[in-house]
C-alpha cells in the first residue's frame, strides 16, 4: 500500500476511534475527577509507547530520540497536559454531541492555519473546498442548541473549555509534525506526549489536593479508566502514524468525520437529541471528507 493511502486510512481510523471515544468518555467522566482521569490514562499509554519506541530504536539500530527536548516537552505540556485537562473538564459540563462538533471543527481550523503558517503546507483548490464544505456541516450541527440538564450542567462554559483545548491540540500537532520532519518517529512523539504529559497532570493532582480521589478509585472507576485508556491508545496510535505519511492539515480535515460517529454514539449511548439539522450537517461533513480522499500529498499541495 502506498504511503498516501496508508496515511488516509490511518487518519480515518483515528476519526472513527475519536468519534466513539467522546460519548464513551462523557459517560466515564461523570463520576471522576478530570485531572485524575487524564493523569492515570496518560501515564499508562506513555509506558506502552515507550516500550514500542525503544524496541523500534533497537531493532533499527538507531537513536531513540532525534528531536530536541524542547519540542518533546512542549508537546507534553501543551497537548499531553493542558489540552486534556481543559477538554475533560469541559466534557463534564456540556454534551458529547456538542463537544465532538466544537472539538473537531476548531481543531481542524487551527491545525490548518498553523500548518500553513509554520510548516508551509498548502491546501490547494480541492482541499480548500473540502474544508469549507466540512466546516459548513459543523455550523449546521452547531445551530441546534441543547438545554442544560443533569448530565450537561453548564454547556456554555463547557463549550469554551472544549474550544480552548482544541486550539492547544492544533498547536501541539504542528509541533509534533515538525519533530517528525527532523527524523523523529511517531512512537517517540506519542511517548513524550502521553508519558511526560501524564507526569505533569499528576503534578496538578497533587497541587490541587486531589490525591484522595486518586487513592479512593473504585473498581468500576478503574474499569472506566482502563476502557478509556484502550480507546485513547488506539486514537493516538492511528493519528500520529497518519501524520507520518500525509500532511497534518489533510489529516486534520479527515478528522471531521469523527463528529458524525460521536453524534450517533451520543444518541444511542446517552439519549441525546438528534434534530434533522444535525443529520444534514453530518451528511455534508461526509461529502467534504470525500473530496479529501483523492488529494495527492506533498509539502505544497496544488490540486486542480
Amino acid at each position: 500500500m502506498k504511503n498516501e493511502a496508508k496515511g488516509i486510512l490511518l487518519a480515518l481510523a483515528a476519526a472513527v476511534v475519536s468519534g466513539i471515544s467522546i460519548p464513551a468518555n462523557k459517560f466515564f467522566i461523570v463520576s471522576l475527577d478530570p485531572s485524575v482521569f487524564t493523569a492515570v490514562r496518560s501515564v499508562i499509554i506513555g509506558f506502552g509507547f515507550l516500550i514500542i519506541a525503544e524496541y523500534q530504536a533497537r531493532s533499527q539500530h538507531r537513536r531513540f530520540r532525534k528531536a530536541p527536548w524542547s519540542y518533546l516537552l512542549g508537546i507534553a505540556a501543551i497537548g499531553g497536559s493542558a489540552a486534556f485537562l481543559l477538554y475533560f473538564t469541559g466534557l463534564q459540563l456540556t454534551t458529547a454531541g456538542r463537544a465532538a462538533l466544537l472539538y473537531h471543527s476548531i481543531l481542524t481550523a487551527s491545525t490548518v492555519i498553523l500548518a500553513f503558517v509554520f510548516l508551509g503546507e498548502r491546501l490547494g483548490k480541492r482541499m480548500s473546498i473540502a474544508l469549507v464544505v466540512m466546516l459548513a456541516g459543523t455550523v449546521l450541527l452547531y445551530m441546534s442548541q441543547i438545554p442544560a440538564s443533569q448530565l450537561w450542567p453548564d454547556p456554555s462554559l463547557g463549550d469554551l473549555l472544549i474550544m480552548a483545548a482544541s486550539v492547544f491540540w492544533g498547536i501541539e500537532y504542528v509541533i509534533s509534525k515538525k519533530a517528525m520532519s527532523m527524523g523523529e518517529t511517531n512512537f517517540v512523539v506519542t511517548f513524550a506526549r502521553m508519558f511526560f504529559g501524564g507526569i505533569m497532570l499528576f503534578g496538578v493532582v497533587i497541587v490541587m489536593g486531589d490525591t484522595g480521589a486518586l487513592l479512593s478509585l473504585s473498581a468500576q472507576q478503574w474499569t472506566n479508566i482502563l476502557a478509556s485508556t484502550a480507546l485513547l491508545f488506539a486514537d493516538v496510535l492511528f493519528w500520529y502514524w497518519s501524520i507520518r505519511y500525509i500532511n497534518v492539515s489533510k489529516a486534520a480535515i479527515l478528522l471531521l468525520v469523527a463528529p458524525i460517529v460521536s453524534l450517533l454514539g451520543s444518541i444511542f449511548m446517552l439519549g441525546e437529541p438528534a434534530p434533522p439539522i444535525q443529520i444534514a450537517g453530518s451528511a455534508i461533513i461526509l461529502l467534504g471528507s470525500y473530496f479529501v480522499i483523492g488529494v495527492r500529498n506533498g509539502p505544497s499541495e496544488k490540486n486542480r
